[in-house]
């Protein structure tokens, strides 16, 4: 949803547009040149395991609408990590734009050097929305930051879980959106990296279509224990969303 109040003392550059997240007033700096969030890393925000404070860390932040979502539910610092400088940089002039520089901070660099600055084990709690697919040739017909998003170039799932792994606390969740089709190759190298998942939850565009998307939780050095929740169904029969999703986007989601 566009947001009509452009006229922020944030500077834009042409191709980009101030979108309204939907709730505490959030907006955010997006552009058709880049890749936009979805509504998978909403879900993300809204499901993972976080603290009422400490530290938490967004994987593949992208343009930071996961740190912005977060601050609405916790009282934790929070800090996002992004390998694209535009893409940094949008998320540092959104952080700005919401008066939010107190409460969360964006690093440009790669998730998997991040521990050589920031510290083994630092974080209570990781989110992470990461590339969905594997390198192919698909990715050359995409533009370098559609390419990036998308598929596994900057960064593969197992690096991924490895970076996870080295920034989380003992006992640590460690929360991904991901696609169903990856599932048994995520739980494989969680468990191989010492993530026990803990808890999955299917997402399905509607009751009848197989799901499209898959939220895990895992616990660093968990007991093994993996609860399957309920399926999250997307839109109803009458093409509208259920009311979970409405709640998610549109209601109060202060608190875990």
């Amino acid at each position: 949803m566009t947001n009509s109040k452009n006229d922020t003392s944030v500077p834009l550059l042409p191709s980009e547009r101030v979108d309204d997240l939907l709730t505490h007033d959030l907006r955010i700096i997006q552009s058709d040149e880049v890749f936009s969030f979805s509504m998978d890393a909403v879900l993300l925000a809204r499901s993972a395991g976080i603290p009422p404070r400490g530290r938490v860390l967004d994987l593949c932040t992208g343009n930071g609408v996961i740190p912005m979502l977060l601050t609405t539910r916790t009282k934790a610092s929070i800090e996002g990590i992004e390998i694209q400088p535009r893409l940094a940089d949008m998320a540092r002039r959104s952080v700005t734009m919401n008066g939010l520089e107190d409460r969360i901070t964006i690093h440009e660099g790669d998730l998997r050097e991040l521990h050589t600055t920031a510290g083994y084990g630092v974080y209570d709690a990781i989110t992470v929305n990461p590339p969905y697919m594997p390198l192919n040739g698909s990715d050359l017909k995409l533009n370098t930051h559609q390419a990036m998003a998308r598929h596994e170039i900057g960064c593969t799932l197992e690096e991924v879980i490895q970076a996870c792994v080295r920034l989380v606390r003992t006992g640590g969740k460690v929360s991904m959106v991901h696609k169903p089709q990856r599932l048994a190759d995520i739980i494989s190298l969680m468990r191989q990296y010492r993530l026990e998942p803990k808890l999955i939850r299917f997402v399905h565009p509607r009751a009848h279509l197989e799901a499209n998307m898959v939220l895990i939780e895992a616990a660093r050095d968990g007991k093994p224990e993996v609860r399957l929740q309920p399926p999250l169904i997307v839109y109803n029969e009458d093409n509208q969303y259920c009311p979970e999703i409405m709640d998610i986007y549109y209601g109060n989601k202060e608190g875990n």
